[in-house]
């Protein structure tokens, strides 16, 4: 595991605080609630690459390493794995930085994978890289 964020040209796809209203019983931040916030990235790239809408298809290699606290800022950083004929496979980290100035740590990481889609709800072909 490395020690710092992914170095990606714009930085994070996604950053947000996590919050009270999102813990689970534990009292820790829902995990479901941080898988939200990675689709949300990933999506957000994959609809950019396929210049129009995607829908989630899969989420594989999905691992949470840490737990996230309340108020940690919460950053997913995503990159575009491979782009098919119709789908686009998206490996995102997330990290997060507690408050009070300390490092970020990652907190899970997985591989989701995205279809475009037209108008109708069918796949679609992915435009060329660059287009659209």
């Amino acid at each position: 595991m490395t020690d710092k964020p992914p170095d990606i040209p714009g930085g994070a796809q996604l950053r947000t605080i996590a919050m009270p209203r999102d813990t689970n019983a534990g009292g820790s931040i829902f995990g479901g609630w941080t898988l939200s916030q990675m689709d949300l990235a990933g999506g957000t790239l994959a609809g950019e690459r396929a210049a129009g809408r995607v829908v989630t298809v899969s989420i594989d290699a999905m691992r949470f390493l840490r737990p996230v606290s309340v108020g940690d800022e919460v950053s997913c950083y995503c990159v575009i794995e491979k782009a098919g004929d119709t789908s686009i496979a998206v490996k995102i980290e997330t990290w997060a930085r507690p408050r009070g100035g300390k490092p970020a740590e990652k907190v899970t990481e997985g591989l989701f994978t995205y279809v475009a889609i037209d108008e109708d709800g069918h796949p679609r072909e992915l435009p060329e890289a660059g287009e659209g």
